[in-house]
């Protein structure tokens, strides 16, 4: 089946609205109230997203990207069948904020489906086998670059998933999408704890009943330091790194099993909570890259 091509003539055609005047809270809610919606942006992250199983709705690209596209376009067609591929001259796709960033390609998908927690670290523990399984979760990170930045380190420093707290910003946020050049679709991840006010007791609660070890990233005068030998040892781990500036709430940090902090030099007392996820873990995860982390048609 071929792609169905539709040529614009102008940003203001009611079908480009997801991309041209829809808020990201819209995107979510109003044009599939069930799942909603999101968009990626740049060529790269949309083929991890298709790789990855999601569902296009539609794509918009600038003319040149068409012919380096239609492989994926035509993955697209044989799979899902008519998704409107809308094709507009380079000029006319200049005038989109974030061109120079996007590049021209653009794409709405579906929002997956999340897998409740403790069925997502269930799955976790059971592809791990006989390893250590290594998560992260982010708690109340409010800056999509520091969340998409957290994804791509995952990625790459092959953590097993990552749990989102209620008060964490979304991780298909646009910005957050791109950031993590794709990555947000092959780590694992889903929403942990119900809702901010009983945070993190039933977080800290269904993490402790799948038999990890929680782990709270803060200064504490009893912090374990991260090259400690013993933390390597740890079956399941997961390491909760908290908001930018104030960090950790104290009932987290209360409430985990150990405090770890990375050791620094020069009277430096913390970094950045998107640097300081990298350095963790590249500590604590396996080095070799094994590819567990990464599953083609995860969502599919």
């Amino acid at each position: 089946m071929a792609p169905q091509i539709i040529l614009i003539d102008s940003l203001d055609d009611e079908r480009l609205s997801a991309y041209t005047r829809l808020t990201e809270r819209e995107l979510r809610s109003v044009l599939e109230p069930e799942k909603g919606i999101f968009i990626a942006e740049s060529a790269k992250v949309i083929e991890r997203a298709v790789d990855a199983g999601l569902e296009p709705v539609s794509f918009l690209m600038g003319e040149r990207w068409l012919d380096q596209l239609m492989p994926l376009l035509e993955r697209v067609a044989e799979k899902w069948g008519d998704v409107p591929v809308f094709v507009a001259s380079m000029e006319l796709m200049e005038q989109l904020t974030g061109f120079t960033v996007t590049r021209g390609a653009l794409a709405a998908f579906r929002r997956p489906l999340l897998a409740a927690a403790p069925d997502f670290l269930r799955g976790l523990i059971e592809r791990a086998g006989d390893r250590p399984v290594r998560v992260c979760v982010l708690e109340g990170i409010v800056d999509h670059t520091n969340v998409g930045a957290i994804f791509r380190s995952a990625a790459a420093l092959n953590v097993d998933g990552i749990l989102v707290s209620p008060t964490c910003c979304d991780p298909l946020y646009r910005r957050a999408v791109r950031v993590s050049m794709g990555t947000v679709f092959q780590v694992p991840w889903c929403r942990i704890g119900t809702e901010a006010r009983v945070w993190p007791h039933d977080g800290l609660r269904e993490l402790h009943e799948a038999g990890f070890t929680c782990a709270s990233m803060a200064l504490e005068d009893d912090s374990v330091s991260l090259d400690d030998p013993a933390l390597l040892e740890i079956p399941r781990l997961a390491l909760f790194m908290g908001t930018e500036g104030a960090g950790l709430q104290a009932k987290t940090i209360d409430g985990s099993d150990l405090t770890i902090r990375i050791p620094m030099a020069h009277g430096v007392d913390s970094l950045n909570v998107a640097a300081a996820s990298a350095v963790a873990f590249w500590q604590l995860c396996p080095h070799a890259d094994n590819g567990y982390h990464y599953r083609p048609g995860m969502f599919a």
